[in-house]
């Protein structure tokens, strides 16, 4: 059976059997800046489909509680299915290119390190521009920013198939779902969305580009702190 992650009409996510589901921290410097990812622990799975709250009101986060339908939640996807590329904003480096596609933004903000993966692609051919820029894109949970090289090859970290609620340290509240490796992502109307291997779902219910993250949760209130 393909593992995939199943949108439920104004209800959770269903997650398929055999997915992990890990916290996935933010470390930052002593200035805030995030500067790497911490693995956090590891939920219970279990043998079965689980569910992740959508709504954002769960008193269980990351896990639904039903209560989406105490508050009628009504979770309408508003995110395009053209695929990445035809959204995505290209800046040409001297040796790689840097693809951004900013409706995808879940506000990580591992890109703004030194002198951030823009300038950093545009200084490409010193070596250690060109590493900073890989790396600050590969970082991107979204996948809003990939680069590709001269040659048209992809660079894409190589990640597990796991579901990671986010700790945004710096920020004090719970980001997205951050999936990863590839898993298939199915909407409510039954329609599959373009399969990649880097995506943060919404999970404050508050995002204008559902099922994808669009930063609302830096304001709900019901977001703030850090799951356990």
């Amino acid at each position: 059976m393909k593992k995939k992650i199943k949108i439920i009409p104004n209800g959770p996510y269903e997650v398929s059997k055999g997915i992990p589901l890990k916290k996935a921290i933010i470390g930052i410097d002593s200035r805030g800046t995030s500067e790497k990812w911490i693995e956090g622990r590891e939920y219970e799975s279990g043998e079965e489909s689980y569910y992740l709250c959508r709504c954002g009101h769960s008193s269980n986060k990351p896990y639904c509680d039903g209560t989406h339908e105490k508050i009628e939640f009504e979770g309408k996807e508003y995110a395009s299915k053209e695929p990445y590329v035809d959204g995505c904003k290209v800046f040409e480096g001297p040796t790689i290119d840097l693809y951004d596609n900013e409706e995808l933004c879940a506000s990580m903000r591992f890109c703004d390190r030194g002198k951030g993966v823009w300038q950093a692609t545009m200084d490409s051919d010193d070596p250690s521009s060109k590493k900073l820029a890989i790396q600050e894109a590969c970082d991107c949970a979204a996948g809003r920013l990939t680069v590709v090289t001269k040659d048209g090859e992809v660079i894409e970290p190589k990640l597990p198939e796991e579901i990671s609620p986010i700790q945004d340290t710096a920020a004090g509240v719970r980001g997205p779902l951050w999936v990863k490796g590839g898993i298939e992502l199915e909407g409510a109307d039954g329609e599959v969305y373009e399969v990649r291997n880097r995506m943060t779902l919404c999970r404050c219910g508050e995002s204008k580009n559902m099922p994808y993250c669009d930063i609302s949760h830096m304001n709900c209130e019901q977001m703030q702190g850090f799951d356990k």
